[in-house]
C-alpha cells in the first residue's frame, strides 16, 4: 500500500511539475504586438439565452470569417466567437476608420426588430469581454408610430493597460 501511496504522489507531483504555458498570468505584450481580438455573439438583453452569431445581423462583415477553436467552457456558454473586424495592436493609437459602406434596404428591418428587442453584442479583447447595445429607441410621447429606432455606428475603444 505504500508504494501504491508513493507512486501517486510522486505522479502528482509530476502533474504540478507539467504546467501548460499559457494561462491568464502570460498576456504580457510588445509594442505593436497584435492583441487577440474576437466578436461573440448578439442577443435580447432580457433573454440572455437567445443569442445569435454577430453576422448574423447585417453589419461590415470580412470577405473571410474565421471561427475561434473554442474550449468546452465557450461552447457551453454559447459562445460564437469569430475574428472581429478590428485590429488593435499593443500601445498603438488608431483614429477613427470606417470598415465599410453600407446601403441597408430590407436590412432595416431586422435591425429595427434587435434594437426593439434592445439586443447587446459581445466581443472579446485578450480574453477581456465588451459589451454594448446596438442602439436605442428615441420615444415619441404623443404617437409611438413615430418613435425613432437609432443605430449606433461607431463604437469608440479606449484600452488601459499596467
Amino acid at each position: 500500500m505504500a508504494k501504491a501511496e508513493s507512486a501517486a504522489l510522486l505522479l502528482l507531483l509530476l502533474a504540478c511539475g507539467l504546467r501548460a504555458g499559457a494561462d491568464g498570468s502570460n498576456h504580457r505584450c510588445k509594442e505593436g504586438d497584435r492583441v487577440p481580438f474576437y466578436a461573440n455573439k448578439v442577443g435580447p438583453f432580457h433573454n440572455p439565452s437567445e443569442t445569435y452569431r454577430l453576422y448574423d445581423l447585417p453589419f461590415c462583415t470580412p470577405e473571410h470569417v474565421t471561427d475561434k477553436k473554442e474550449a468546452l467552457g465557450e461552447i457551453l456558454n454559447g459562445d460564437r466567437l469569430v475574428d472581429a473586424p478590428y485590429e488593435l495592436n499593443f500601445r498603438e493609437d488608431k483614429q477613427s476608420k470606417s470598415l465599410c459602406k453600407k446601403h441597408m434596404s430590407k436590412d432595416v428591418t431586422k435591425l429595427r426588430n434587435a434594437v426593439s428587442k434592445n439586443y447587446y453584442f459581445q466581443m472579446f479583447y485578450d480574453d477581456l469581454p465588451l459589451w454594448g447595445f446596438l442602439g436605442r429607441i428615441d420615444k415619441n410621447k404623443v404617437d409611438s408610430s413615430e418613435n425613432k429606432y437609432l443605430l449606433f455606428k461607431h463604437i469608440q475603444f479606449d484600452i488601459l493597460y499596467v
